[in-house]
């Protein structure tokens, strides 16, 4: 397996290490960014992150997310989700949510619900070590392998992920019912009987 290493600025002769070994904790060293397990504290920076994202998608009055809703639902006594972050000395900047889904055919399967990094961190490589993280943790989870949904007009997201030889369906619809449309349709039904 090839390694492509970019050299940091400072360094402008690889000759000058004696194996790929050296160069690789060079570059590990000169990069600051730790990719962790996310923890309680780092909720609210994970919100700003899920809020800046639904702004890039145009879709900002869409979050109704809380912290205390996220405390509950990923750190009760029932977690639902998990999550990585990436973490420098600007603090978190990225973040990569998911959580379990059973399949029929396939059995357990991880969802990733996003992987979001800062606009001032991008291009940095951030995106892909938190999603080369999460596809290790499917594996040691026992998972048959990860779903999770791209835009069709995201073309940065959809390249980046073509890069994996991801599987992008164009024959499923996404469906949808909020907790108040399910409220009214039961109401109906229960008046009607």
């Amino acid at each position: 397996m090839a390694v492509r290493v970019q050299l940091p600025p400072r360094v402008h002769n690889p000759d000058l290490f004696t194996n790929r070994y050296q160069l690789l904790q060079l570059f590990q060293m000169n990069d600051s960014t730790k990719i962790r397990r996310g923890l309680k504290e780092d909720l609210p920076r994970v919100l700003d992150l899920i809020k800046e994202l639904a702004e890039y998608e145009k879709a900002p009055h869409e979050v109704i997310n809380t912290i205390d809703k996220m405390v509950i639902d990923g750190f009760g006594p029932n977690p639902i989700y998990g999550f990585f972050v990436a973490e420098n000395e600007n603090g978190v900047v990225g973040l990569s949510l998911y959580y379990w889904r059973y399949s029929t055919w396939k059995g357990k399967r991880l969802y990733l619900e996003d992987i979001i990094v800062t606009e001032k961190e991008r291009g940095k490589q951030i995106g892909k070590r938190l999603f080369e993280r999460t596809m290790k943790h499917a594996l040691d989870e026992n998972c048959s392998g990860m779903m999770w949904q791209v835009l069709d007009w995201n073309e940065p997201a959809i390249n980046f992920y073509k890069k994996y030889g991801t599987l992008i369906q164009n024959d499923w619809m996404n469906c949808t019912l909020e907790s108040s449309q399910i409220e009214a349709l039961l109401d109906a039904i229960e008046k009607e009987a």
